[in-house]
């Protein structure tokens, strides 16, 4: 029965899928594949023969068999690997070549021979490319073939760089990428303009051929094009849909990236739920965008079409089920952010009392404040709040090279202009300026150029907290060391991080915190920043108790937004604050027209801050609510007690 069960849950899906917790547990199993598949080739006197993949997905499983071999003898002399890919051209002591990329994460580690490495060459003439493919594959095929290969997918949906188009039969080869290819990569190489626009890569027909296929994925990021991967039809469109067609593959996913299969994401479509207060409110907002209809006036019909006859058996009448859901929706908006004075709360989000509230408003960058709930945020004070902004890290490595030299030019002049000396300031200048000539993408900058970059989003960011409202000693910079790294890839959380946080946490001792709540990039600054402030507010709330009253709102950025089955606070707004929110925003004259680090969203902030917020309000006018110009949304963390 369990096995009918098993199948019938997964009966959407077209290839095995291996669900995991987290990325660490996910990774640690993977790993150990690898082992077993090298010890039992050590005990036969045979080499084992691996496909290895780059970027971040793999990294844990690297680290795993690197402390494998320190700490438990794992030996790789019997180990032959080919690596999928590299861009082209590529150096290969280039820091965004994947020769580097291995060795800093693999094979400067072990005692792998180097002779039994193999990583597709990015300094060929393109005369010979087809060549030394050919001569790839033989090598491959010389050995015994593939024992494992490992995948990771990017959200094209390539494998290796398989990119749509490819052929399900496809050998090693050139290919051009992706732009959302070059576009995901653009932060390793300091611009999308500076990723090359080709790569060598194995193909689909020589994944094909490993005895057995590994794809893993981590994080919300990859949940949507899983799905596809998983649950869409084959399509050269989606060349990871090839998979569908191998004996021999598996996917390997934590619970995020898993988190928009069928199973996960709409699981009355396959089985019998445990209808809990939040499934219900998911289901029934699902249901109502699916039929189109408000939910006060969804039927039994519309329930039992749609895979909830369940529900209505159990807990039924459908009319009560719909009310239920349309308070919970309805008493998620309030105009009164910090709490109604005086007014009943039991139905409010917020608590009435205090009346007079400090609020902390925890931006990781200097600009998600005003960005994310920048209506909120002048709410607040407008309201009579005790409102703190805290600006976590200094933000400087999304600021212009040109701004630098322009700020500098400017400040040079002024100083003329008022009979100050220049000399010193000019020599700074021109060694800035001969930098900034020869500088390579992704390479450090000077001192005096980061400083001048953090001065610039500082400058910015006290004149969006002043429109907001706030007085100067209100606004609190805080640069966590974990950031100044001056490169793409930060310090790991340092103890500094979180004690700066827990002073002035002590300082304020806020009744509210708000904080960035975006999880899905498992590496991005707004997630280490959030587990910065949990970590702080955990260490407090054992000692003082004024924590006990302290409660944490999360906010989404300038990326993506809450489901609306998750928002536990809308704050509407109306045109004029919708207004004086973008004012807010284009104080940050660095961050327009178009920010260093765009990501795969190339409008401006305000444009994304604007869209979003009026699909929030949007979302709730067609389930019935009313018709708001816009709203932000907020989720409260619940601390386990």
């Amino acid at each position: 029965m369990a096995r009918l069960n098993l199948l019938e849950e997964t009966r959407f899906e077209k290839l095995p899928v291996k669900v995991f917790a987290s990325e660490d547990e996910a990774a640690l199993k993977v790993a150990q594949n690898i082992a077993n598949i090298i010890q039992k080739k050590q005990a036969k006197g045979e080499y084992a023969v691996l496909g290895l993949a780059t970027g971040a997905t793999p990294i844990e499983v690297y680290n795993n068999l690197v402390k494998m071999y320190q700490e438990q003898g794992l030996s790789f002399k019997n180990v032959i690997t080919f690596n999928l890919d590299e861009y082209y051209p590529m150096q290969p002591d280039s820091r965004q070549s994947y020769v580097a990329f291995m060795d800093e994460h693999l094979f400067n580690h072990i005692d792998i021979k180097r002779e039994n490495i193999h990583i597709p060459d990015g300094t060929l003439d393109k005369d010979k490319i087809a060549d030394y493919c050919l001569a790839y594959e033989n090598k491959i095929e010389s050995v015994g073939g593939l024992d494992l290969q490992i995948l990771g997918i990017g959200r094209t949906g390539h494998i290796g760089f398989n990119e749509p188009g490819s052929a399900p039969n496809s050998g090693t080869r050139l290919v051009t990428l992706d732009d959302l290819t070059r576009r995901d990569a653009s932060r390793d190489f300091g611009g999308k303009e500076n990723v090359p626009t080709k790569a060598i890569t194995m193909g689909v027909g020589t994944i094909f051929k490993a005895k057995e296929i590994i794809l893993m994925a981590w994080s919300k990021k990859k949940a949507s094009i899983i799905k596809k991967a998983v649950e869409g039809e084959i399509s050269g469109n989606v060349p990871a849909t090839y998979l569908q067609l191998s004996d021999n593959v598996t996917f390997i996913l934590d619970e995020e990236a898993a988190s928009e299969l069928t199973r996960f994401n709409t699981p009355w479509l396959v089985k019998d739920c445990v209808w809990t207060k939040k499934m219900i409110k998911k289901a029934v907002i699902w249901l109502s965008s699916e039929v189109n209809k408000p939910v006060l006036k969804l039927t039994d019909e519309d329930y039992n079409n749609n895979g909830m006859a369940q529900l209505v058996t159990e807990q039924g009448p459908v009319y009560d089920i719909n009310i239920d859901v349309f308070n919970q929706l309805q008493h998620s908006i309030t105009g009164w952010p910090g709490g109604k004075p005086e007014a009943d709360d039991s139905q409010r989000p917020e608590r009435a009392e205090p009346s007079h509230k400090r609020s902390l408003i925890f931006a990781p960058h200097p600009d998600d404040d005003v960005i994310s709930m920048g209506g909120t945020f002048i709410r607040l004070v407008d309201q009579g709040h005790e409102v703190h902004v805290a600006y976590q890290t200094s933000g400087n490595t999304a600021v212009w090279d040109t701004d630098v030299l322009r700020y500098v030019e400017f400040t040079i002049d002024f100083n003329k202009s008022i009979g100050e000396e220049t000399e010193h300031l000019e020599k700074v200048y021109q060694n800035m300026r001969a930098f900034l000539k020869t500088k390579q993408p992704n390479q450090i900058d000077l001192t005096e150029i980061k400083n001048v970059k953090a001065f610039i989003r500082k400058s910015e960011a006290y004149a969006g907290a002043r429109y907001a409202g706030l007085e100067d000693k209100h606004i609190h910079f805080m640069a966590l060391p974990f950031y100044e790294t001056g490169k793409k890839i930060k310090n790991p959380i340092k103890e500094e991080d979180i004690k700066q946080t827990m002073a002035l946490l002590q300082k304020i001792q806020p009744h509210q915190v708000f904080a960035a709540g975006d999880f899905d990039d498992p590496h991005g600054t707004h997630i280490v920043c959030f587990h910065i402030i949990l970590e702080a507010m955990k260490r407090l709330r054992k000692t003082e108790n004024w924590t006990k009253d302290c409660w944490l709102w999360m906010y989404r950025g300038a990326w993506d937004e809450f489901e609306t089955h998750e928002i536990e606070m809308a704050v509407p707004l109306s045109p004029h604050e919708v207004t004086r929110k973008r004012n807010a925003i284009f104080q940050h004259q660095s961050q327009k027209d178009r920010p260093v680090f765009p990501g795969d969203d190339e409008r401006e902030f305000w444009v994304r801050a604007a869209e979003r917020n009026r699909e929030t309000a949007v979302n709730y006018h067609q389930l019935g609510l009313a018709n708001y110009e816009a709203m932000e949304a907020f989720v409260r963390w619940k601390f386990e007690e």
